[in-house]
Protein backbone atom coordinates (compact mmCIF):
# COMPACT_ATOMS: atom_id res chain seq x y z
CA UNK A 1 0.00 0.00 0.00
CA UNK A 2 1.32 3.63 -0.80
CA UNK A 3 0.33 6.08 1.78
CA UNK A 4 0.20 9.94 0.08
CA UNK A 5 0.47 13.34 2.09
CA UNK A 6 -1.14 16.39 1.22
CA UNK A 7 -0.07 19.33 3.53
CA UNK A 8 -2.52 21.80 4.58
CA UNK A 9 -2.30 25.76 5.94
CA UNK A 10 -2.90 26.56 9.63
CA UNK A 11 -6.10 26.88 8.59
CA UNK A 12 -6.57 23.22 6.96
CA UNK A 13 -7.22 25.01 3.41
CA UNK A 14 -5.12 24.47 0.12
CA UNK A 15 -3.98 27.76 -1.36
CA UNK A 16 -3.56 29.46 -4.54
CA UNK A 17 -2.44 32.52 -6.31
CA UNK A 18 -5.04 35.03 -7.86
CA UNK A 19 -3.90 38.12 -9.37
CA UNK A 20 -0.72 37.84 -7.24
CA UNK A 21 -2.47 37.36 -4.30
CA UNK A 22 -2.94 33.95 -1.96
CA UNK A 23 -6.60 32.75 -1.52
CA UNK A 24 -8.26 30.08 -0.09
CA UNK A 25 -8.60 26.93 -2.87
CA UNK A 26 -9.76 24.06 -0.94
CA UNK A 27 -10.66 23.03 2.29
CA UNK A 28 -9.59 19.61 3.94
CA UNK A 29 -13.64 19.45 4.84
CA UNK A 30 -14.25 19.55 1.00
CA UNK A 31 -11.32 16.99 0.48
CA UNK A 32 -12.82 14.89 2.82
CA UNK A 33 -16.20 14.82 1.22
CA UNK A 34 -15.75 14.93 -2.18
CA UNK A 35 -12.89 12.08 -2.11
CA UNK A 36 -10.99 14.35 -4.14
CA UNK A 37 -7.91 16.97 -4.21
CA UNK A 38 -7.78 19.41 -7.18
CA UNK A 39 -4.10 20.60 -8.30
CA UNK A 40 -3.08 24.04 -6.35
CA UNK A 41 -0.32 24.90 -7.22
CA UNK A 42 1.74 27.23 -10.03
CA UNK A 43 5.19 28.05 -9.80
CA UNK A 44 8.86 28.46 -11.45
CA UNK A 45 6.83 28.83 -14.53
CA UNK A 46 5.68 24.94 -14.63
CA UNK A 47 1.63 24.43 -15.34
CA UNK A 48 -0.88 24.31 -12.65
CA UNK A 49 -0.38 21.26 -10.42
CA UNK A 50 -1.00 19.18 -7.38
CA UNK A 51 2.16 18.32 -5.11
CA UNK A 52 2.18 15.32 -2.72
CA UNK A 53 4.40 13.33 -0.90
CA UNK A 54 5.05 9.59 -0.78
CA UNK A 55 5.79 7.84 3.06
CA UNK A 56 8.72 5.91 2.84
CA UNK A 57 11.04 4.98 5.39
CA UNK A 58 13.45 7.73 3.68
CA UNK A 59 10.86 10.26 3.70
CA UNK A 60 9.16 10.87 6.70
CA UNK A 61 8.65 14.84 7.01
CA UNK A 62 6.75 16.58 5.50
CA UNK A 63 5.67 20.14 3.68
CA UNK A 64 4.08 21.72 7.00
CA UNK A 65 2.86 19.77 10.04
CA UNK A 66 -0.61 19.10 9.56
CA UNK A 67 -2.46 17.32 6.77
CA UNK A 68 -4.01 14.73 5.19
CA UNK A 69 -2.82 11.04 4.75
CA UNK A 70 -4.42 9.14 1.53
CA UNK A 71 -4.22 6.73 -0.77
CA UNK A 72 -5.36 6.49 -4.82
CA UNK A 73 -5.55 4.85 -7.69
CA UNK A 74 -4.13 7.52 -10.01
CA UNK A 75 -0.44 7.53 -10.33
CA UNK A 76 1.49 10.83 -10.16
CA UNK A 77 2.65 12.07 -13.74
CA UNK A 78 6.47 12.86 -12.07
CA UNK A 79 7.91 12.41 -8.73
CA UNK A 80 11.33 14.43 -7.28
CA UNK A 81 13.59 13.13 -4.81
CA UNK A 82 13.08 16.80 -2.61
CA UNK A 83 11.08 20.05 -3.12
CA UNK A 84 11.04 21.62 -6.72
CA UNK A 85 12.02 25.03 -4.90
CA UNK A 86 16.17 23.48 -5.09
CA UNK A 87 16.04 23.50 -8.64
CA UNK A 88 15.62 27.26 -8.31
CA UNK A 89 17.78 29.80 -9.55
CA UNK A 90 16.40 31.88 -6.21
CA UNK A 91 19.18 33.56 -4.58
CA UNK A 92 17.55 32.89 -1.18
CA UNK A 93 15.82 29.76 -0.89
CA UNK A 94 13.52 30.22 2.43
CA UNK A 95 13.07 26.69 4.39
CA UNK A 96 10.09 28.26 6.70
CA UNK A 97 7.10 28.57 5.06
CA UNK A 98 5.35 31.24 6.77
CA UNK A 99 8.38 33.77 6.04
CA UNK A 100 7.32 33.64 2.56
CA UNK A 101 3.63 32.69 2.63
CA UNK A 102 2.09 36.68 2.07
CA UNK A 103 4.65 37.18 -1.04
CA UNK A 104 4.85 33.89 -2.15
CA UNK A 105 3.91 35.17 -5.94
CA UNK A 106 6.75 36.75 -5.62
CA UNK A 107 9.09 33.93 -4.51
CA UNK A 108 7.46 31.59 -6.84
CA UNK A 109 8.15 33.89 -10.28
CA UNK A 110 12.10 32.46 -10.04
CA UNK A 111 12.90 30.04 -13.27
CA UNK A 112 13.79 26.22 -13.06
CA UNK A 113 17.87 26.05 -13.58
CA UNK A 114 18.59 24.58 -17.09
CA UNK A 115 18.79 20.47 -17.04
CA UNK A 116 16.38 20.38 -14.21
CA UNK A 117 15.15 17.68 -15.64
CA UNK A 118 17.43 15.33 -14.27
CA UNK A 119 15.74 15.17 -11.29
CA UNK A 120 12.49 14.37 -12.58
CA UNK A 121 11.70 10.56 -12.34
CA UNK A 122 8.61 8.53 -13.66
CA UNK A 123 7.80 6.85 -11.40
CA UNK A 124 8.85 6.69 -6.88
CA UNK A 125 10.98 3.08 -7.64
CA UNK A 126 12.62 4.31 -10.37
CA UNK A 127 13.41 7.26 -7.69
CA UNK A 128 14.62 5.42 -5.06
CA UNK A 129 16.98 3.31 -7.68
CA UNK A 130 18.75 6.17 -8.44
CA UNK A 131 18.59 7.78 -4.97
CA UNK A 132 18.48 5.35 -2.23
CA UNK A 133 19.53 7.67 0.72
CA UNK A 134 18.83 11.05 1.16
CA UNK A 135 22.44 12.09 1.55
CA UNK A 136 23.08 11.08 -1.98
CA UNK A 137 20.52 13.20 -3.40
CA UNK A 138 22.05 16.30 -1.01
CA UNK A 139 25.15 15.53 -2.94
CA UNK A 140 23.98 15.47 -6.35
CA UNK A 141 21.76 18.19 -6.06
CA UNK A 142 24.78 20.29 -4.77
CA UNK A 143 27.15 19.21 -7.38
CA UNK A 144 24.39 20.10 -10.02
CA UNK A 145 23.91 23.60 -8.46
CA UNK A 146 27.23 24.45 -8.03
CA UNK A 147 28.23 22.78 -12.32
CA UNK A 148 25.34 25.40 -13.38
CA UNK A 149 27.14 28.50 -11.34
CA UNK A 150 24.77 28.51 -8.18
CA UNK A 151 25.47 28.56 -4.16
CA UNK A 152 25.97 25.06 -3.07
CA UNK A 153 22.84 25.13 -0.20
CA UNK A 154 23.68 25.56 3.32
CA UNK A 155 22.99 22.73 5.55
CA UNK A 156 20.10 25.00 6.64
CA UNK A 157 18.12 23.83 3.70
CA UNK A 158 18.47 20.43 4.69
CA UNK A 159 14.90 19.57 5.49
CA UNK A 160 14.12 20.45 1.79
CA UNK A 161 15.65 17.17 0.64
CA UNK A 162 13.82 15.21 3.60
CA UNK A 163 10.40 14.55 1.85
CA UNK A 164 9.60 14.14 -1.70
CA UNK A 165 7.09 15.83 -4.26
CA UNK A 166 4.58 13.64 -6.27
CA UNK A 167 3.12 15.85 -8.53
CA UNK A 168 -0.49 15.32 -10.15
CA UNK A 169 -1.88 17.71 -13.32
CA UNK A 170 -5.32 16.91 -12.54
CA UNK A 171 -7.96 16.44 -9.99
CA UNK A 172 -7.32 12.92 -8.57
CA UNK A 173 -10.20 10.41 -6.49
CA UNK A 174 -8.55 9.89 -3.01
CA UNK A 175 -9.45 7.70 -0.21
CA UNK A 176 -8.92 9.82 3.11
CA UNK A 177 -6.88 7.48 6.00
CA UNK A 178 -6.05 9.41 8.76
CA UNK A 179 -5.33 13.16 9.29
CA UNK A 180 -2.41 13.95 11.19
CA UNK A 181 -1.21 17.70 13.31
CA UNK A 182 -0.40 18.22 16.67
CA UNK A 183 -2.83 21.07 17.13
CA UNK A 184 -6.23 20.05 18.65
CA UNK A 185 -7.59 21.29 15.78
CA UNK A 186 -6.34 18.65 13.48
CA UNK A 187 -7.51 16.16 16.46
CA UNK A 188 -10.68 17.84 16.17
CA UNK A 189 -11.06 17.60 12.26
CA UNK A 190 -10.53 13.74 12.52
CA UNK A 191 -12.60 13.45 15.05
CA UNK A 192 -15.95 14.86 13.02
CA UNK A 193 -15.16 12.97 10.19
CA UNK A 194 -14.40 9.91 11.78
CA UNK A 195 -10.58 9.27 10.76
CA UNK A 196 -7.81 8.04 12.84
CA UNK A 197 -5.49 11.03 13.80
CA UNK A 198 -1.80 11.78 14.73
CA UNK A 199 0.54 14.12 15.57
CA UNK A 200 3.13 13.74 12.42
CA UNK A 201 2.64 11.68 9.41
CA UNK A 202 5.74 9.61 11.11
CA UNK A 203 4.12 9.04 13.64
CA UNK A 204 1.15 7.40 11.43
CA UNK A 205 3.99 5.53 9.11
CA UNK A 206 5.47 3.95 11.65
CA UNK A 207 2.06 2.51 13.50
CA UNK A 208 1.39 1.22 9.89
CA UNK A 209 4.57 0.39 8.24
CA UNK A 210 3.89 -3.15 8.19
CA UNK A 211 1.38 -2.73 4.75
CA UNK A 212 2.98 0.55 3.24
CA UNK A 213 4.95 0.62 0.06
CA UNK A 214 4.32 -3.54 -0.73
Amino acid sequence: MVYYVKSFEEDFYTKTIRKNKKVNFQSLGDVINTHTLRPNTQSFKQKQRLSTTILHPNYLKTYRPQGIIFTTNTKPDHVLPFDLVLLSDAENIIVHYFRIKNNIHIYYNHNLIHGFEQFIFKNFDSLIRKFPDVKKVWNELNIFRVAHGHKKLSTQKYRLVEYNEAVFYKTIKITPVAIFGYRKEAREIAKKYKLPHFKSAKDFYEKNSTNTNK
